[in-house]
Parts: structure tokens; C-alpha cells; sequence
């Protein structure tokens, strides 16, 4: 059910634009918080939001820190998206191997 979470947590157009930014590369707040119309402190609520769903994690670097997306936490949720993926293709292959006919049309 991580992936709930991460859903949760990726629903907020701010959060997912933190998120967005944080594919980029790993980041300190500061920089992240940069262009948004938030302010520092809300973008650091924002990224403890997506630490909580498992979608980021942070490390200390000196007195920053750097946040970056948690390769995990994103593969469970690009699992749960996949069983969508996997029930369209088999339904697609289904179709096209339908006997369509004697002359093959």
C-alpha cells in the first residue's frame, strides 16, 4: 500500500512540482525552494511530506540537507502503475492474435 502514499503525497500540484525538480539531480531546499511561489519553509513541509510516502530521502551534508528521490519508494509505485500497463498489453495481444478470418484479414 506504499504506493497510496506516494499517490497521496503526489495529488498536491506543489509537491509534485518539488518532485519534478528533484529529477534533476539531488538537491538542498534552498535551491529546490527557488522560482516557487512557496516559501523555503513550506517547500521543506512539502519535501517531509514525500520522505514520509517514501518517495525522497535526505542526507546531511554540513548544515544542509541534500534531498533526493528514493529510487524505492519510486519503484513501488511504478510496480502498482505497471499492473495497469501489463493488463492493457495483454488485452491488446488478445486482439490482435483474434482469428480474423480464412484469408487472414
Amino acid at each position: 500500500m506504499a504506493y497510496r502514499n506516494a499517490l497521496e503525497a503526489l495529488a498536491d500540484p506543489t509537491r509534485r512540482q518539488v518532485f519534478e525538480r528533484l529529477r534533476a539531480g539531488p538537491s538542498a531546499v534552498g535551491k529546490l525552494a527557488n522560482g516557487l511561489p512557496v516559501s523555503r519553509p513550506a517547500v521543506s513541509q512539502h519535501l517531509k511530506v514525500l520522505k514520509k510516502a517514501g518517495l525522497v530521502r535526505e542526507e546531511q551534508d554540513g548544515t544542509r540537507r541534500i534531498y533526493r528521490i528514493d529510487p524505492h519508494g519510486l519503484a513501488q509505485l511504478r510496480a502498482w502503475l505497471d499492473q495497469f500497463w501489463e493488463s492493457a498489453l495483454d488485452a491488446f495481444k488478445a486482439e490482435a492474435e483474434k482469428d480474423t478470418g480464412e484469408d487472414g484479414t
